[in-house]
């Protein structure tokens, strides 16, 4: 069964092509990633399956239905991406981590929130440690858990390794297997051939296209 579908799609910045035609599946619980050179479109189609861009034609179908016909706040809950640079706000940690249940109007869990730090190997002090004081790779680590309080259907990860330690590089890509562990649906953007390992498929891009079918692991 497809948990999402990508059908015809393209998507063009003023004169510029940046995808063409692009179709493919993914099925419910599956790990695929996308590879291929920089500039060739990856980061463009996860950020257009995210809904942060509009595709100039074809569909994008999450669950056999439009993407579009979902409101986009319901979507984003549903279909949650990471950027390859991590935005958080505020002054703590614990700012960022208590923003999922604000917006769904649920009560802060302070045990859900510690679980999901000794996760990322970080301690329970970090709840209140101010986010300008973080390592790039701690700052990584809290945009995951950010994400992650709440499963998603699909978790969207746009270079998220890059350019961290080998340490940090481990835990995120162990928090990403034990995600997937729990039946959610993984499309990552990396050019990491440790990344690519995890995966059970990948897809190659190049120039906006999709260079192959897929590639089975």
């Amino acid at each position: 069964m497809s948990v999402l579908e990508v059908q015809q799609m393209s998507y063009k910045s003023g004169a510029n092509q940046i995808l063409t035609e692009i179709s493919f599946a993914v099925s419910q619980g599956e790990y695929l990633a996308i590879s291929g050179p920089s500039g060739g479109g990856k980061s463009t189609l996860l950020k257009v399956i995210a809904s942060l861009l509009t595709p100039t034609s074809g569909k994008i179908l999450f669950k056999d239905k439009d993407q579009n016909e979902y409101p986009v706040t319901d979507y984003r809950r549903q279909v949650s991406y990471c950027f390859q640079q991590p935005t958080l706000f505020g002054k703590t940690v614990r700012d960022n981590t208590e923003f999922p249940f604000t917006i769904r109007n649920q009560v802060f869990s302070e045990d859900k929130v510690r679980e999901l730090l000794q996760l990322v190997d970080l301690p329970v002090s970090f709840l209140d440690k101010p986010i300008i004081e973080l390592s790039g790779g701690e700052r990584q680590r809290v945009a995951l858990i950010r994400n992650l309080m709440f499963l998603p259907e699909i978790l969207l990860l746009d270079e998220v390794t890059v350019g961290l330690d080998e340490e940090s590089k481990g835990i995120v890509q162990a928090l990403v297997q034990n995600v997937h562990k729990q039946g959610v649906t993984i499309l990552q953007v990396s050019h990491d051939e440790e990344d690519l390992q995890q995966a059970a498929r990948v897809l190659k891009m190049e120039g906006g296209h999709l260079k192959d079918e897929s590639i089975g692991r």
